[in-house]
């Protein structure tokens, strides 16, 4: 697993509420989210649109930059999806 590239991403659920998750297989992940198995979260909220994705070489970084953006509020995680915040290093 240490060779893999790991994926931070955001969600657009059908409420328009945001959810943030990380995998090592977007393609997989997204469809676990859209048929309802991907989380508690988008099941309840319907996955609608992959709007974010971050890719990384390390698995630890990409846990703490997806426990950080977690923790943003809508506004900030609406300006990482824009562009107007960029993915820190």
């Amino acid at each position: 697993m240490e060779n893999w590239k790991w994926y931070v991403y955001i969600i657009e659920c059908e409420d328009k509420y945001y959810y943030t998750g990380m995998t090592w297989k977007p393609d997989l992940r997204w469809s676990q989210h859209i048929s309802g198995f991907g989380s508690k979260f988008t099941s309840n909220h319907k996955a609608k649109e992959l709007v974010y994705l971050e890719e990384y070489e390390n698995l630890e970084v990409a846990r703490k930059r997806e426990i950080q953006i977690k923790g943003w509020n809508r506004e900030k995680k609406e300006k990482l999806i824009s562009g107007e915040w960029g993915k820190w290093e």
